[in-house]
């Protein structure tokens, strides 16, 4: 594909994406997508197979630009410990992208969802990595195995914050959790309370 075919296939996602989030990834037909980009049927099927196909290629350009939002978290003056806040919220979806995030996660998608949680892992870790060594060369951070336990963080971070179903006190033991984990002292990532409410 050249460089006028990948300029095609990029505004098609960021048509498709767009529609994903006005009407629903469910409620969006192959037409729409099609009628709206202005192009032909087999012009859509050249660059996406299926729908799920281009479900897929929206995500994996969301988490582009996520990883380049944590990037550059990470190359920001804040202070370390909200580094490792931001950086976990620059790769979540935002939320306008409520309705991709959850066709996503429908069990019909069970295999893309683990796909893209592995990448999301693969893409976390070296970049919370660094900032757990920048913390630790601070005194701010005090820990081995530093790769596991950001992978830890991140896996408790997707299971209990993806609804808004936990108490006062599951992130009091969240809170204390990554503080003993990161090997900080008490109330360095109390700031994450006000960030979760």
């Amino acid at each position: 594909m050249g460089e006028k075919g990948e300029r095609r296939r990029r505004e098609l996602l960021r048509i498709a994406y767009r529609l994903f989030i006005e009407k629903g990834y469910e409620n969006t037909s192959i037409d729409e997508i099609i009628a709206a980009a202005g192009i032909a049927k087999g012009t859509y099927y050249y660059y996406f197979p299926s729908k799920e196909a281009t479900l897929e290629a929206v995500v994996d350009m969301m988490m582009n630009e996520e990883a380049e939002k944590a990037k550059a978290v990470v190359a920001s003056p804040l202070p370390v410990p909200q580094k490792v806040a931001a950086v976990i919220y620059a790769l979540r979806p935002q939320p306008g992208e409520a309705s991709i995030a959850d066709a996503v996660e429908a069990k019909e998608n069970i295999v893309l969802h683990e796909k893209l949680n592995q990448r999301l892992l693969n893409e976390a870790i070296p970049l919370l990595a660094e900032v757990v060594r920048e913390g630790i060369s601070q005194g701010v951070f005090d820990c081995g195995q530093i790769e596991e336990r950001v992978k830890m963080i991140l896996i408790i971070c997707s299971e209990m914050f993806d609804d808004s179903d936990f108490t006062e006190n599951e992130i009091t033991a969240f809170i204390d959790m990554v503080e003993k984990m990161l090997g900080a002292a008490s109330g360095t990532m109390a700031f994450i309370r006000d960030l979760i409410r």
